[in-house]
């Protein structure tokens, strides 16, 4: 189960975008990420008359490893911690580490 899902909301805690908020988009792989707003680079692209586009700098958001980012809690205004807890029914749901209470998805 991964603890950071498409669509939460997470917040950078290490690098050039430390304490920048976004949302989830993409997972590229097991660890690495794409988070919205964060990690955004520019890339030098070549014209290409096939696919129809024009070349020049564009701004391109990186993938960010899922180390560097902490789940949002939005009831404390900070970075928390994620857990698992077992149901009685054996449904497996995320948690908030500090508080306990459940991630809605």
């Amino acid at each position: 189960m991964n603890k950071i899902r498409k669509g939460d909301q997470v917040i950078v805690l290490t690098g050039r975008d430390k304490g920048k908020r976004g949302v989830v988009s993409q997972r590229v792989d097991e660890e690495r990420l794409i988070v919205d707003g964060v990690n955004m680079v520019k890339k030098h692209v070549k014209p290409n008359p096939m696919k129809g586009t024009t070349g020049g700098v564009v701004d391109k958001t990186m993938s960010i490893h899922q180390s560097n980012i902490a789940i949002y809690n939005a009831t404390t205004a900070k970075a928390d911690r994620v857990g698992v807890k077992v149901l009685a029914d054996g449904k497996k749901v995320r948690v908030f580490k500090s508080s306990g209470q459940e991630i809605k998805a």
